[in-house]
């Protein structure tokens, strides 16, 4: 699994998070959308944790070339944006899921685990909002 998010504190709790499960490695961590792309070529992660507000270049933006280079990539956006625009750009992309980072608790773990089923996963709140 890639991690990507500017906020360090942020990642090292995700990164925690995931490795508790002891159901997934990380194979790397980006702090923002150009260090995603390159991680993302070279490491081919099974998944990628992406935040859309990151620096140099947004996780939109990341999402997109990194899915016109590896269709088969799989992205959760985890992001604070509850906005239904933002959701749906994110989404538009490519990505399999979209989980908000104050339901990340409870939420990631199924996230992960519906994408790796190949199912979609959208937070709870904006759930009757996707698409």
């Amino acid at each position: 699994m890639l991690v990507v998010d500017d906020h360090e504190p942020w990642r090292r709790q995700l990164c925690s998070l995931i490795e508790h499960t002891g159901q997934w490695q990380i194979v790397g961590e980006a702090v923002d959308g150009i260090d995603a792309i390159a991680k993302a070529a070279a490491v081919r992660p099974d998944l990628i944790l992406l935040d859309v507000e990151l620096p140099s270049m947004n996780g939109l933006e990341a999402a997109r070339r990194i899915v016109a280079a590896d269709p088969g990539a799989r992205i959760l956006f985890i992001s604070a944006h509850r906005e239904r625009d933002i959701m749906a750009a994110a989404l538009s992309t490519g990505a399999c899921g979209y989980i908000l980072k104050a339901n990340v608790a409870h939420e990631l773990l199924p996230a992960m685990a519906a994408i790796r089923e190949g199912e979609q996963f959208i937070s709870a709140p904006l759930a009757g909002r996707a698409r």
